[in-house]
């Protein structure tokens, strides 16, 4: 099949956006290929198309589980075979995830970039049929971004395996510096490289310095539309979340801490319904296809320019106008400046805070444990009296150094394993009917639970054994004291996975001199940030343009800054996109159209002015139509 006519099968669209039928042509021809598209420029398509037009399948690598998940269910709903290996698994699902690779007619598997140097990954890997390695996220591999994961160094080593398949770096933004180091460190081979420019003529970018946020917040959120507010803290989600429910407007807050069942809640109802804001920390939407989003609003300056630009670009992905709005204030700034020290402790906290680790997972000496640690950073704090924000960023520093990997948070089910042998277990049925009845079900039920970890779930088997879920977790912990299974609870949280030989703290190898360096470039990319929000004279596009090394093509006409001027050429380009509008709508209300732009008033006067030269009716209900 020719890639349209894929795209019109599996996809249902007629035609390609630019560049994607272009990066499409440069795989499916063998070229190693960089795109560099911005946030909603249809990233996925570009390796999952080819992945369907090639025999074998397509390794995509990537270090965000939720995304990756969601596009395993995405693509299954479209009848296409996909597969993902993460933390969350245990090994006898791995393999059999793998078999399936093998054996099956699956056609993408989706790695996270620490599973790479597992043994099982590599005793698989010379079996396996791949088709193209197409890396996510690829600035996570430059050492000078500020995403880098020491597991993205290791992806090259797949190049003398796989020397005829061509490799794909997708990023949604890197500098000059950052795009050099993808190229050399992935190894392109005279890559063909797709750069999109990262202006959205659609998006509205406006800064607001702010004095009473959570009354701007409600002032500026277009009624009657799709909105993410995004915040730095879980708490403030809530509050900010109950809030604009007290003031009629429908809201639900989102953040890492709530539980699953309510997190998918929350994303159901937001893509569904045409008139809700969702208040959640900055993980929310990524990898979430959700075209009709009016507004981005950050209620708190984000770290750096490319987080902003990234989320920001959530907003309009139909192609519409939509906002993305920036509030901030002295605390904003001050906090920023004072996140260069916080970010990048002395070398005496970095070892303390290995130290602690090491003795929380209780890891001896010597030991490489081959194993996921479930991580619970505020507990560990509270052990060891650390405060919660430094923690985490030495804890981050030092994976950077490459000592481990810490994952997202994803659901762990419960596993369990017999850890006795049969002659006991008879022995248990024989004096403890109250447990005899768990064990003769298991061992009914699960085959395996005598060779490895099963993964059962608890409602599941409560359900069958006809007993409280609580009463079951409450007789395998029992079980578990008496060391007859190895019962390890459900569990949902990031997890921590070691990549050296542990070492006494004293003696760890932590190079300061380069931890020097990117503190020198976070405080650059902080002073950048912070002087977007103080700028008052310069084109929005225009500075974020000469932030990402993007050749200037002068101002974008619809920004704060470009609308403050009010000059009639800017006028004039809002008459036509508001005139387009209209003819879409047939006729649409004066506040749901001026909801979609930033400046109220002006664009009140625009429909005003256009209604007395007889392009507009305005009727008695303040709806709004073409005269013709």
């Amino acid at each position: 099949m020719l890639p349209v006519e894929l795209l019109r099968k599996y996809w249902g669209y007629n035609s390609f956006r630019p560049p994607q039928e272009d990066i499409i042509t440069s795989i499916l021809q063998g070229r190693d290929t960089m795109a560099l598209l911005p946030t909603g420029a249809g990233k996925s398509l570009c390796y999952q198309l080819p992945a369907l037009a090639k025999e074998g399948f397509t390794l995509v690598i990537s270090p965000l589980i939720a995304l990756m998940l969601d596009q395993v269910d995405r693509l299954k709903q479209m009848n296409i075979m996909a597969s993902c290996i993460h933390a969350g698994m245990n090994y006898h699902e791995v393999k059999t995830a793998f078999d399936n690779m093998l054996y099956g007619p699956y056609k993408l598997l989706y790695v996270s970039p620490e599973r790479l140097q597992t043994e099982l990954f590599k005793e698989y890997l010379p079996s396996f049929d791949i088709n193209l390695i197409a890396i996510d996220e690829a600035h996570c591999i430059s050492q000078w971004g500020q995403d880098f994961r020491p597991d993205y160094l290791k992806i090259a080593e797949l190049r003398p395996l796989f020397p005829a398949v061509p490799v794909l770096a997708l990023t949604a933004s890197a500098t000059a510096e950052v795009q050099k180091d993808i190229e050399e460190r992935l190894q392109l081979k005279e890559p063909a490289i797709f750069r999109q420019s990262i202006s959205r003529k659609n998006i509205f970018y406006s800064v607001k310095y702010s004095e009473n946020k959570p009354k701007d917040l409600r002032e500026h959120l277009p009624p009657g539309s799709t909105n993410i507010v995004y915040c730095r803290s879980r708490k403030q989600t809530e509050v900010l979340a109950k809030q604009l429910l007290d003031h009629q407007i429908k809201a639900m807050p989102y953040h890492a801490g709530m539980p699953k069942d309510k997190r998918r809640d929350t994303q159901t109802s937001w893509m569904q319904d045409k008139d809700i804001t969702v208040v959640a920390t900055t993980a929310f939407g990524m990898g979430i296809d959700k075209a009709d989003v009016r507004m981005v609003l950050h209620f708190d300056a984000p770290e750096h320019l490319e987080a902003y630009y990234q989320e920001a670009g959530r907003a309009g992905r139909d192609g519409l106008a939509a906002q993305a709005m920036l509030l901030y204030n002295a605390t904003d700034i001050n906090r920023l400046r004072e996140s260069i020290a916080i970010q990048f402790p002395p070398e005496n906290y970095l070892r303390g805070v290995y130290q602690a680790v090491v003795e929380y997972l209780q890891v001896p000496i010597g030991a490489q444990p081959d194993k996921y640690f479930s991580f619970d950073l505020a507990d560990f704090c509270k052990k060891f009296g650390f405060e919660l924000i430094p923690a985490s960023y030495a804890l981050k520093l030092l994976a950077r150094e490459g000592l481990w990997t810490i994952s997202e948070a994803v659901f762990h089910p419960a596993s369990i394993q017999f850890t006795t042998d049969r002659h006991n277990l008879d022995h248990i049925v024989a004096t403890h009917p109250d447990m005899g009845y768990l064990v003769t079900g298991l061992l009914r039920l699960y085959g395996t639970i005598f060779h490895y970890p099963t993964t059962v779930r608890l409602s599941g088997l409560a359900a069958q054994l006809k007993i409280k879920k609580e009463v079951l977790d409450q007789a395998l912990r029992q079980l578990h004291k008496m060391e007859v299974l190895e019962y390890n609870q459900p569990a949902e949280g990031p997890q921590l996975y070691f990549h050296h030989y542990r070492v006494d703290s004293r003696h760890l190898i932590i190079d300061m001199k380069r931890i020097a360096i990117l503190r020198k470039q976070h405080e650059a990319r902080t002073n950048a940030l912070i002087a977007y929000l103080q700028n008052g004279s310069i084109c929005r596009e225009r500075l974020l343009k000469q932030y990402f090394d993007e050749e200037d093509t002068g101002d974008c006409g619809h920004c704060d800054i470009c609308r403050q001027g009010n000059s009639p050429q800017n006028d004039a380009d809002l008459a036509n996109n508001l005139i387009r509008k209209i003819k879409e709508a047939g006729s649409i209300s004066i506040l749901q159209l001026t909801g979609q732009y930033p400046e109220k008033e002006g664009t009140i006067a625009i429909l005003r002015k256009l209604a007395d030269e007889g392009v507009l009716i305005i009727d008695e209900n303040n709806l709004v139509a073409l005269a013709y």
